[in-house]
């Protein structure tokens, strides 16, 4: 018999009883920490610890990134299948441990880390928030604008007294690039998909590094532009017609297998990509999928000003 799978066993049984005991009972009876009473996350109030010393992130991208650029005590969160080599190396470098796939993070290293704050975004779904919020009190945001999400994560984890301030140099930057813009210029972006292409919009609450684009003064398309909440397009090869700006960036890879299967391929082999009217001028460029697809924080929006320098503003 091997002792080595009746221990790990047992050692599952230990857990998941433990998990059930945490289960039957409320983390807090009343609240002895910071009473948040309203916010952009999930069912408020939420009773925040006046200090967290043990966070775990839920989410490998917007409330991890955010919580190490804040200084955040994170223990753990998913890292498994991450793209963005550069903040999976600073998780690592801060001894955040691994929790595996963020679809199905391990319930048992997340009771072994004993969190006092857990913390993610709303995508995670009621059933995600329900199981979370009897080991820790817990935060899903819902703020859509990345700068509220992270005014959000700062004043939940108490350390909003000088959140302007990691804005300033940013707002700087933001502004000097605004200026170099070519005003009659448009630009198209596209996601290259193993499926479909993927067209995120111009629009209010778009998803984060589009919304560095328009802050920057950045014009899209007129396909690619909307004054109310859309989402995001999604095309096939005849759609791709929508993308006549003057540049198109495109972003493939990533979380998925499009830059490694043969995909990217065929598609800048397509004659309804090489029609288009960046691609017959030369001017598409192939930006990174961690920065655009699992943005997370300032470190990423100063990557998209990088790339708005690089492929957009004319070099002297």
């Amino acid at each position: 018999m091997n002792t080595n799978l009746i221990f790990r066993f047992f050692m599952r049984v230990v857990v998941w009883a433990l998990l059930g005991i945490m289960l039957s009972t409320p983390v807090f009876a009343q609240c002895d920490g910071r009473l948040i009473e309203q916010g952009a996350f999930l069912h408020p109030p939420l009773c925040a610890p006046k200090e967290p010393q043990r966070i775990v992130s839920l989410v490998p991208t917007f409330s991890l990134g955010i919580a190490l650029e804040l200084g955040l005590p994170v223990v753990g969160a998913p890292l498994f299948g991450m793209s963005d080599k550069d903040l999976k190396a600073k998780a690592e470098a801060a001894g955040v441990v691994d929790l595996g796939s963020f679809m199905e993070p391990s319930i048992e290293k997340i009771v072994a880390l004993q969190p006092d704050l857990i913390i993610g975004s709303d995508f995670l779904g009621e059933e995600a928030y329900q199981m979370a919020s009897r080991l820790a009190p817990t935060a899903l945001l819902t703020g859509a604008n990345w700068k509220d999400y992270y005014r959000t994560l700062a004043n939940i984890a108490g350390v909003d007294g000088k959140i302007e301030d990691r804005f300033a140099d940013y707002e700087k930057r933001v502004a000097a690039v605004r200026e170099r813009i070519p005003k009659d210029l448009r630009v198209s972006v596209v996601r290259i998909t193993p499926w479909e292409f993927q067209v995120y919009l111009d629009e209010p609450d778009a998803w984060a590094p589009f919304e560095v684009l328009r802050e920057a003064g950045v014009k899209r398309t007129d396909f690619e532009t909307s004054e109310k909440k859309v989402g995001t397009k999604r095309l096939d090869f005849e759609g791709l017609a929508g993308l006549d700006g003057d540049i198109l960036l495109y972003i493939v890879g990533g979380s998925n297998d499009s830059a490694t299967s043969g995909r990217h391929e065929a598609v800048l082999a397509s004659p309804f990509w090489k029609m288009l009217p960046a691609v017959k001028a030369g001017r598409v460029y192939r930006v990174d999928a961690a920065t655009w697809m699992e943005f997370s924080g300032l470190a990423s929006a100063n990557k998209v000003l990088d790339d708005i320098e690089t492929y957009i503003i004319p070099r002297p």
